[in-house]
């Protein structure tokens, strides 16, 4: 029997009656974790309980992290910490010619010890008066869920944490590239094999064998007014299971946390500048520039006279609370030189609420999914520099295709340094050229259309909605 409804004041269907409960299951690297993290915000909005799990550091790290919301305060939102063996905690290698981030494996590979406590956990709350469970579940994360099928009133649904562009040139690429109407546009892509490690490929192989067996359905932190045709695709390739794009999980308020007593130095430096005149600078949570890389972005950035927010630290460990961090160097006097022009941060940054400061008016990133989306729900325009696994797509998802940006560095070349001059050029074009200006005021419209797709009504509300109708009903 289908769960009684009401309409809440922000237009949405809400669940009288929690029936049904929803376990959370994010692979443990911080992109992954934060839009599981989002979506549990989401799904709770619905008044639903969710239940995210994980190992005690990944969830200690997620909520340390998070912005946008407060997940201690949000109601129905419950956290589970659960242990893992103990695992190496290497630190990245500053100078490894592959940018993945090879010294995460073991903290990924110790997630086949959450398999047993999730499964004791969905038949915990199937005898708590649930009706049914709902797992979701990370696409490499597979393993960890194999076994809930068997158990009675529960389904799976998988989280394809990447973009649909990426995830149906995947599938084509696997298949041969076979000519098909729609395919022609892949047809010059960076080859898959080249943007990861054989290590990564197993783990994959060992999740991708289980698929068929699991998944119910899918989910993307997308939006068919970024992605439409390319989720089509993608519906055509899973044989039939029903497909959600019901991104951008991060919340889209231009003003967040604005009286929170956590209020970065960032945000205060932002709110004296000039509408459009920083660019912000971050390469994610795995990957580690070498001294070289560092000193050649620094002149760069230093030389293109515009000002700048660089967050400057290495890659996540596998627990990122244990171990010393590098402090890696800058050239002699350079803090000093861009005083009043640009801020280096070595900490953690709250990177949404700084591509939603109106004065952040470019983005120099390695374009994973999860930036690709923050930066694209606020419209700020992307310098793509990819580092590995699905970023060099996704930079030609941004800049050829979405035309919201530009290149960096070029995949085909990236075992070529990149130079100051570059960098330099590169910056100016984003931020002081009328070409700029084009990109800005593109993203600036695609992000409206986003907004206004997830508003009451709207084509990715309505996507939300029909979620939350079909594993409640």
């Amino acid at each position: 029997m289908a769960e009684n409804y009401t309409t809440k004041s922000n237009g949405h269907l809400s669940v009288q009656d929690a029936q049904v409960a929803v376990v959370m299951v994010p692979l443990p690297a911080q992109g992954h974790l934060n839009q599981l993290l989002h979506l549990s915000r989401l799904i709770t909005s619905y008044n639903i309980p969710v239940h995210y799990v994980g190992a005690t550091t990944h969830i200690n790290q997620i909520k340390f992290r998070v912005h946008g919301f407060d997940p201690v305060t949000t109601k129905n939102l419950h956290f589970h910490y659960f242990p893992t063996p103990p695992f190496e905690n290497a630190p990245p290698n500053p100078n490894a010619q592959n940018k993945f981030p090879i010294h995460l494996m073991p903290s990924l590979n110790a997630t086949i010890h959450l398999r047993e406590p999730v499964c004791s956990l969905v038949r915990q709350l199937l005898g708590s008066n649930h009706r049914r469970v709902i797992v979701i579940y990370d696409s490499v994360m597979t393993w960890v869920v194999e076994d809930v099928p068997a158990i009675p009133n529960t389904e799976c649904y998988r989280f394809n944490g990447f973009s649909a562009f990426f995830m149906f040139s995947s599938y084509w690429e696997k298949r041969g590239k076979p000519f098909q109407a729609g395919t022609e546009i892949f047809e010059d892509i960076p080859s898959i094999e080249n943007c990861a490690t054989p290590e990564l490929w197993e783990l994959w192989r060992k999740q991708e064998s289980l698929e068929g067996k699991i998944s119910c359905g899918e989910l993307y932190n997308s939006s068919r007014v970024i992605e439409g045709s390319y989720l089509d695709l993608v519906a055509k390739e899973i044989n039939g299971l029903n497909l959600w794009a019901i991104g951008p999980f991060n919340p889209l308020l231009s003003e967040q946390n604005k009286d929170s007593n956590k209020h970065h130095q960032t945000l205060y430096w932002l709110d004296r500048q000039e509408t459009n005149s920083v660019i912000y600078v971050s390469f994610g949570s795995t990957t580690t520039l070498s001294n070289e890389e560092i000193e050649e972005l620094a002149i760069g950035l230093e030389k293109s006279m515009q000002k700048f927010i660089w967050v400057l630290r290495d890659a996540d460990r596998g627990d990122v609370f244990a171990g010393e961090e590098r402090r890696a160097g800058l050239p002699e006097g350079y803090e000093e030189r861009i005083k009043g022009r640009g801020i280096i941060v070595r900490d953690w940054a709250p990177q949404l609420e700084i591509l939603a400061h109106p004065s952040t008016g470019g983005f120099m990133s390695h374009c994973g999914w999860n930036s690709c989306m923050e930066s694209i729900s606020m419209g700020v325009p992307i310098a793509a520099w990819p580092m590995h696994s699905d970023q060099p797509r996704n930079s030609q998802l941004v800049t050829r295709f979405l035309k919201i940006g530009l290149n960096v560095r070029h995949w085909a070349r990236r075992d070529e340094l990149v130079t100051s001059e570059i960098v330099e050029n590169a910056v100016r074009t984003l931020m002081a050229s009328p070409e700029g200006d084009e990109m800005r005021k593109r993203t600036s419209e695609l992000s409206i259309a986003v907004k206004q797709s997830v508003m009451n009504g709207g084509g990715n509300s309505g996507e939300m909605d029909s979620f939350i109708a079909h594993i409640t009903q």
